[in-house]
């Protein structure tokens, strides 16, 4: 990937896509190479302009933000798409997470929050706005404890710890990370490994432990780390 990070806009409302372009215009280290005005016009969009990273509009007509980042991970799985909404709205956040979205920001986040967003995407992190953060780690972390009173922590009838045992030498010290919050940049920093070969790693635990987002992992990691 380049120094400059190559960003699509996506957004039923014209003003708000030049507002989004102008602010991270004047940061020299993103470039917004496509604008779409629905998550249909966005596919089109990204196939032609290979962008790193897609901010999108949470609540669009037509195809909106949720599955837009549903289709990107399908065919597009190395484009990250980071939620912009203007609702506190925890279902939304849980519904753009679920569907495989690398952050959910408010669409008043200021110019450094979305750069930061953005590179932290590019980077395989996860970025929620502090202000629903709370609301939804509580919920997750109620529901993790929950399950695992219940003796299925992960939801498959399988205990944890039996999943834990599969994974590798390797795969212990990415999920101890991952329970840490760092994200992929970090992990290869101090695994010294490519960042590629992290994100197979990562890849790899989610699979072994039956967890499809990155959020669900991280708390069942982080209830779990005692075992790692």
């Amino acid at each position: 990937m380049s120094a400059t990070v190559r960003v699509v806009l996506v957004d039923d409302h014209q003003l708000m896509r030049g507002g989004l372009s102008m602010l991270l215009g004047t940061v020299g280290e993103v470039e917004v190479v496509g604008e779409a005005a629905d998550g249909a016009e966005a596919l089109t969009v990204i196939e032609c302009t290979d962008p790193d990273v897609v901010l999108a509009d949470a609540r669009m007509p037509g195809m909106d933000g949720l599955e837009l980042t549903a289709q990107c991970a399908r065919h597009h799985p190395g484009v990250p798409v980071i939620i912009l909404t203007t609702f506190d709205d925890t279902p939304v956040v849980e519904g753009a997470l679920a569907a495989g979205a690398a952050g959910f920001l408010l669409k008043d986040s200021s110019t450094d929050d979305l750069v930061s967003a953005v590179r932290a995407a590019v980077s395989g992190g996860l970025v929620i706005d502090p202000r629903v953060a709370r609301t939804v780690m509580t919920k997750e972390s109620s529901a993790s404890s929950s399950a695992r009173e219940a003796g299925d922590s992960n939801g498959f009838g399988i205990s944890v710890d039996a999943l834990l045992e599969q994974l590798t030498p390797t795969e212990r010290r990415v999920a101890s990370l991952i329970s840490r919050g760092w994200n992929n940049r970090e992990i290869a920093g101090d695994l010294v490994l490519a960042e590629g070969t992290v994100k197979n790693h990562v890849s790899a635990v989610m699979r072994k432990l039956l967890v499809h987002d990155r959020t669900r992992l991280a708390l069942l990691l982080r209830d779990h780390e005692d075992k790692l």
